[in-house]
């Protein structure tokens, strides 16, 4: 993880800003309810990933930090359902995936499927935590395939989540393995999700720079930019 002092400047500090408006109004449209408890997913789960990848994961985590703040507070700060105290966290481990190839990739996932098996009714329904190897399996490939990357961070999510979830409900078996085919189109939408939106603001920032709008400081992934179009246009 980088030095948090480098990242201490105006410039930083700005993005950590419009990042985190533009997370909070992705809090507000929501997606799906999660299982046991009030809390939702929302489409801030799709876009809150991106932020590490851009200003690094620090500032990224920051910026995830403050949004999921304004919006405790922005709801009279709800804190005592614990679903939605629990669902603060995961989403870090998504902006840390999505923001850099590291071991913590490979060893949050593991550690959730031990955390998850160790409870009685997760040895039930160990082969739940098998969704969790998904980010394992994309770390070996994150690098050449954005949809692998985007896997990986959403995945790593769930695995936090679906770790601390069992020993914070203890859902009845019955229920993890209802959640099974909604766990599989939920992850997709949302990894097509991470992707689609950093390939737009990839370009958008990509646009913004060229015409000398904002000075971003930060560099843009060529690989996702299509410069050539941009030059016809």
């Amino acid at each position: 993880m980088e030095n948090i002092q480098q990242y201490i400047t105006k410039r930083t500090i700005l993005f950590i800003a419009i990042f985190a408006v533009v997370g909070f109004g992705a809090l507000q449209i929501p997606v799906t309810q999660l299982v046991g408890s009030g809390a939702k997913f929302t489409v801030f789960d799709a876009f809150a990933p991106l932020t590490g990848a851009f200003i690094g994961s620090v500032p990224g985590i920051i910026a995830v930090v403050l949004m999921n703040s304004a919006n405790f507070l922005f709801h009279g700060a709800q804190v005592h359902d614990i679903g939605t105290i629990i669902r603060f966290f995961p989403v870090l481990f998504a902006v840390l995936y999505f923001a850099k190839k590291s071991r913590l990739n490979l060893i949050v996932p593991l550690l959730a499927i031990v955390i998850f098996v160790a409870h009685p009714i997760g040895r039930s329904v160990w082969y739940f935590s098998l969704f969790w190897t998904i980010p394992i399996i994309a770390y070996f490939f994150r690098d050449r395939f954005l949809l692998a990357r985007a896997l990986g961070a959403t995945f790593s999510a769930h695995a936090v989540g679906g770790a601390s979830w069992i020993w914070a409900f203890a859902l009845p078996a019955a229920a993890w393995n209802s959640l099974i085919p909604i766990v599989i189109a939920e992850r997709l939408l949302f990894a097509l999700g991470i992707a689609a939106s950093y390939i737009a603001l990839n370009n958008l920032l990509y646009v913004l720079e060229r015409k000398n709008i904002l000075n971003l400081g930060f560099p843009i992934d060529s690989r996702f930019v299509y410069s050539s179009r941009i030059r016809n246009s």
